[in-house]
């Protein structure tokens, strides 16, 4: 994993809950190629179309509130997310993002500095953030290192693994 995410940002407001990431009306696939056709489906129609591998998502509060279910993490990571950027997370999703290897990062007031279409920058370690577009910069909450182990794996169950195959 590369700990500089940089890409176009898809900006979105408060409360986006899983069921616009990901609506329940396609739950029963399974599939991540599959899954990831349906991403921000319940906010955007068209964002699949729009975005590209490594963009950035920017939300304000409560990114990923609702239901405990891995879909809308995994669509985000089946779709290519470079990092979501949110000014607080839904807790389960939070989690769900983490243990699946997607970069989610804790920024007050990030809605404030970034436009839709801006690019921008995040060093996923420090918690520097740079509009790229406007040159402004913020710092948010930074990772553990038992969270960037996480995502440096690839995720909760790649870093087992690797633990695992190192007997640790």
């Amino acid at each position: 994993m590369q700990t500089i995410a940089k890409g176009r940002a898809f900006v979105f407001g408060k409360n986006i809950d899983t069921d616009q990431i990901y609506p329940g009306i396609f739950v029963e696939i399974t599939d991540p190629e599959d899954v990831a056709k349906h991403a921000m489906a319940g906010a955007d129609k068209d964002f699949v179309n729009k975005f590209k591998k490594g963009d950035i998502i920017v939300a304000g509060t409560n990114f990923g509130c609702g239901s405990s279910r891995e879909h809308a993490a995994i669509t985000l990571k089946g779709v290519g997310v470079g990092a979501i950027i949110a000014e607080s997370f839904g807790r389960i999703f939070f989690r769900n993002a983490i243990n699946l290897g997607v970069p989610v990062i804790t920024c007050k007031n990030i809605s404030s500095l970034v436009k839709e279409g801006d690019t921008v920058s995040v060093n996923i370690a420090t918690g520097v953030i740079k509009n790229e577009t406007t040159g402004a910069t913020a710092k948010a909450v930074p990772m553990s290192d038992y969270v960037m182990n996480i995502l440096q794996s690839g995720g909760i169950k790649a870093m087992i693994k690797e633990q695992l195959a190192q007997g640790k």
